[in-house]
């Protein structure tokens, strides 16, 4: 899987305007701040750098997020803070070409219209969208250029974009660490992170602004399902009104759910993975592990879990079903209270509007599979086993290389888009009354048309940002510029009202976006097409892969 176009290089960004005397000076909790002008459109305003949070170092690593210092001076909030610790072989550091990470980290950003005195401020009151990065919880950071936020600042949308603990520093569970918390938890430490960076937000958004009741998270890859856990977490019930997860929710049977960053541990799982961390790092408390340095702690950043092991999808090649990240989130009763399956079927969530889906190319998918017919039959023959394999067989038909590369394909798109069916049908009859907008992209970008609709490629469209969002191409064309128009509007309408119809600027027309019912097998197609399309070719694989799934443990 290809997250590298994701990451767009911000080095060859051009010098961002210093900050303007013109603009009114914000009054936040921790202090003055001075913003300046985009240097991508007219009319928007953009603060960088303001710290949410304490540096979590010292004896404030792993432990919950605390107030920051306030400051007396105005800061002229104009550069992005240092990436949250993270390997230099991440995909946001390789594509940056930026080597400062550090840990004090906790900065957030805010892309506002520019507003020329405070009582435009006032009576602004405009909707809120909060963005988490993806990244496998290991890398990522808030400056990435495809989340640059002036092309949805430039729609009346109020964009905050934040950093948030990743890797060892952001989920290290550990006995000792749940001992002293408080609650008997520990590890969550990067979702604690994320869920004051939205306090922050509630509590100062109008200042620049924003209407602290009309929030909405959203994020992609391991960003979605931070999102989500917004709406799963207690800790913040009643402070977003909408979730949107890009590369998002799958049922709790779908194996991609306890596959990637989708997935998350036990916290008994968590704590011993820990107690064997100190053992690695060769140290024997906690207090003797906030001594090691960041670039040492760095070297275990990237392990991975074995979800999987003793499974059917132990051996396969797949890129779906790779192991997860081993420093992802816990269910450690605190923070998160509920698996999946239990929250669903408990109904222990917000009860909010949620915009989800999938891209054409991600989750198995992908343009060139590079299967022969040979590793075709004892890739998926082994996957389905003998009591699903010869009813796979039949449904997803190949004689030759081309199509097992198709069926393999045809298989993985299905998976998707039922799995996101799934999760929203289970969503309303656990009891919601909220909608679920399901959507399935397609459309390959003029930038990189090799990798496909690939995971992440939606975000040049729902953000706003072509052409600015990469300096490195000028292959956009009127295709791209379409489904921008009609993506960013879709996701601008739901960030205004929970619904994608709803909230259009004068002139924009848009087909309509239905919701996700049971008794219409349907999501939403977008970019090549725009309407209600198929989960799969035929009703029988619909009910093929509901048969299977259901004979699967819930991860």
């Amino acid at each position: 899987m290809n997250l590298l176009p994701i990451f767009a290089a911000a080095a060859a960004l051009p010098a961002l305007a210093a900050a303007s005397s013109k603009l009114p000076i914000i009054e936040t909790t921790g202090g003055r701040v001075l913003g300046a002008e985009s240097p991508f459109r007219e009319n928007v305003t953009v603060y960088k750098g303001i710290p949410f949070a304490a540096p979590p170092t010292g004896k404030n690593r792993w432990t919950p997020p605390k107030s920051a210092t306030p400051w007396s001076d105005v800061l002229n909030a104009t550069s992005f803070s240092p990436s949250c610790a993270q390997s230099s072989g991440s995909a946001s550091v390789l594509a940056s070409g930026k080597s400062l990470t550090s840990e004090d980290c906790l900065y957030l950003n805010i892309w506002t219209p520019t507003y020329k005195t405070k009582a435009e401020i006032a009576e602004a009151n405009l909707p809120v969208f909060l963005w988490i990065y993806g990244g496998r919880f290991v890398g990522g950071s808030g400056d990435v250029i495809t989340y640059d936020g002036t092309g949805l600042a430039s729609k009346d949308i109020i964009v905050v974009t934040i950093n948030y603990r990743l890797g060892p520093f952001g989920y290290l569970a550990h006995p000792e660490l749940s001992a002293v918390s408080g609650h008997n938890s520990s590890g969550n430490y990067g979702i604690l992170d994320q869920q004051f960076a939205l306090r922050w937000v509630v509590d100062n958004i109008a200042q620049f602004g924003g209407n602290s009741s009309q929030i909405t998270v959203g994020g992609q890859s391991a960003g979605s399902a931070s999102a989500l856990d917004v709406m799963w977490s207690p800790l913040v019930n009643g402070l977003a009104q909408g979730v949107i997860a890009e590369s998002g929710a799958r049922g709790p049977h779908d194996p991609v759910t306890g596959s990637a960053a989708t997935s998350y541990r036990t916290k008994c799982a968590a704590e011993r993975q820990g107690v064997r961390f100190l053992k690695t790092m060769n140290v024997t408390s906690i207090d003797e592990l906030r001594n090691v340095s960041m670039e040492a702690l760095l070297e275990y950043d990237s392990l991975d879990d074995t979800t999987f092991a003793n499974t059917q999808f132990e051996n396969l090649t797949s890129g779906a079903f790779m192991e997860p990240p081993m420093w992802r989130p816990n269910i450690d009763g605190y923070v998160l209270r509920h698996t999946y399956g239990q929250a669903l079927r408990l109904n222990a969530h917000a009860d909010i509007p949620i915009l989800t889906g999938n891209n054409k190319d991600e989750s198995g998918a992908e343009t060139d599979p590079g299967l022969t017919l040979e590793s075709f039959r004892t890739l998926y023959g082994g996957m389905f086993g003998d009591e699903f394999k010869d009813e796979f067989f039949k449904l997803y038909p190949a004689s030759n290389t081309s199509e097992a590369n198709q069926m393999s394909n045809e298989l993985f798109r299905d998976l998707s888009r039922v799995g996101t069916w799934n999760w929203a049908v289970d969503w309303k009859n656990g009891g919601a009354k909220s909608d679920v907008y399901s959507y399935y992209f397609d459309h390959y970008p003029a930038e990189d048309k090799s990798e496909g609709a690939y995971h992440g490629s939606e975000l040049w469209y729902t953000f706003n940002n072509i052409p600015y969002a990469d300096y490195s191409s000028a292959n956009w064309t009127q295709k791209d510029i379409e489904v921008e128009y009609h993506m960013s509007n879709y996701w601008a309408n739901f960030i205004r009202t929970g619904n994608p119809n709803e909230g259009s600027e004068a002139g924009v027309n848009l087909p309509y976006f239905p919701p996700t019912v049971e008794e219409k097998k349907k999501c939403m197609w977008l970019g090549n097409s725009w309407g209600n399309g198929p989960l799969s070719a035929t009703e029988a694989r619909i009910e093929f892969i509901k048969r299977w799934e259901a004979t699967l443990q819930e991860w």
